[in-house]
């Protein structure tokens, strides 16, 4: 991978933990209970990150193989914490990058979202 495209998804993951830190803060009353139920069910009521995900790679135009594949070459060197094959059957293989590639931007926003609202708490966050 080219030093422009590792800086081009740093950039993208770091507005996403942005906006998505300021959203599940809101919709949870505070930065407390947000990193709570975050850490407790990423996929819960106030904090759904994987649609988050879904939305923003529709923003930013990754909701395509030659996004996926972006995403994935730059996050090639992270451990999966999750089977990419979990239950659903897929007949394209940009339907697969699609998915793993959802799965695993997912999988480090949610680190990096529990790091800065960790910060923030630390910082003088409510």
């Amino acid at each position: 991978m080219d030093l422009h495209e590792q800086e081009y998804v740093n950039l993208l993951l770091t507005m996403a933990v942005e906006r998505f830190s300021e959203r599940i803060v809101q919709r949870n009353g505070g930065t407390e209970s947000a990193l709570r139920r975050l850490r407790a069910n990423p996929e819960g009521e106030g904090v759904w990150i994987i649609e988050f995900v879904q939305a923003f790679f529709r923003d930013l135009l990754l909701d395509n193989p030659a996004g996926s594949c972006l995403v994935l070459e730059a996050l090639s060197n992270e451990r999966l914490s999750f089977s990419p094959w979990d239950g659903e059957e897929r007949s394209r293989i940009g339907d697969v990058l699609h998915h793993m590639a959802i799965r695993s931007f997912a999988a480090v926003l949610q680190s990096k979202t529990e790091e800065a609202l960790e910060q923030a708490l630390v910082f003088g966050g409510d």
